[in-house]
């Protein structure tokens, strides 16, 4: 019985219910900085660079690479040339700017969440409670006596 007792206290009041939490939290805040990306940057990218999904850029080598005419789309130069190296970097590329656009508006995000956690700890209207302050004369009491026995 106290396994029971044991278990259903680690599942509802211990850390993997707050994990339960952080995890569908952290599923929703995914699709918003994804949709920030795909609907609002990546068309700012699309409009500057004119293509921003660079995942059919491609260049072939060795055998079969001579078979596949310019112009032609991922795919298809795999089939033309199925023994050709075909070094698929633009992927990657798409890839490494989706990464790097998602760390930056993170990093936005969490620096403008530190400015008002910032603003609110030095907010003057925070007055310490009377329990705080009554235990901060004492610690600084404690503190004097410390140093005039030293």
């Amino acid at each position: 019985m106290g396994f029971i007792k044991e278990f259903k206290e680690f599942a509802i009041k211990g850390n993997a219910f707050d994990l339960a939490v952080g995890v569908i939290v952290g599923a929703a805040f995914g699709k918003i900085v994804t949709s920030i990306i795909d609907d609002l940057i990546m068309p700012i990218v699309a409009a500057i660079v004119s293509k921003p999904d660079f995942s059919s850029v491609y260049f072939a080598i060795g055998k079969g690479s001579e078979l596949i005419p310019k112009g032609s789309s991922l795919a298809k130069a795999k089939v033309i040339a199925p023994d050709a190296a075909i070094f698929a970097y633009g992927n990657f590329i798409t890839i490494a700017i989706n990464f790097l656009l998602l760390a930056f508006i993170v990093f936005l995000m969490v620096k403008s969440i530190n400015k008002l956690k910032n603003k609110q700890a030095e907010d003057p209207k925070i007055v310490a409670s009377s329990t705080d302050t009554l235990l901060s004369e004492i610690r600084d009491e404690l503190r004097k006596k410390t140093k005039q026995t030293h």
